[in-house]
């Protein structure tokens, strides 16, 4: 089940505008700029409360953020959830008739594990799914 909004993605075509924005007007603490090759973009996580802002911003016209931004412009791209288990997670809302987009889960910014779920699954809202597995618990050497 989702535990908290991890954060927001808004898809920019400019960073240096986004950042004099972001950071610069409303002060939220840049956090990490981070490329991400599989996805063809680079991530910059913009602390707010417990959740942060990611601005990306493509590197490959044929990347996923380079033609949301040549078909809607630039704004809000997806919400992310923190899930403990994104396997988990995709086989119950996979079962329940929820349309994924993606067979398993693809690395995504900060060493998170993702998948997305289809729009047209979740009112018209892109959401992201995603678990911190650099943090996730460890079985004890009892456990098997």
């Amino acid at each position: 089940m989702a535990r908290r909004i991890d954060h927001i993605g808004i898809a920019v075509g400019d960073v240096a505008a986004a950042l004099a924005f972001y950071r610069d007007a409303l002060g939220l603490e840049l956090t990490a700029e981070e490329p991400v090759p599989s996805q063809k973009l680079v991530s910059y996580h913009l602390r707010i409360g417990e959740a942060n802002l990611e601005l990306l911003s493509p590197t490959a016209p044929d990347s996923v953020i380079a033609r949301f931004l040549e078909k809607r412009g630039p704004g809000i791209h997806h919400i992310a959830l923190a899930v403990d288990d994104v396997e988990a997670e995709m086989a119950r809302l996979r079962d329940a008739g929820y349309r994924l987009l993606g067979e398993k889960p693809t690395p995504g910014a900060g060493g998170k594990q993702v998948i997305f779920l289809h729009p047209k699954s979740t009112g018209g809202v892109l959401l992201e799914l995603c678990a911190d597995t650099r943090h996730a618990p460890r079985p004890s050497a009892t456990e098997h």
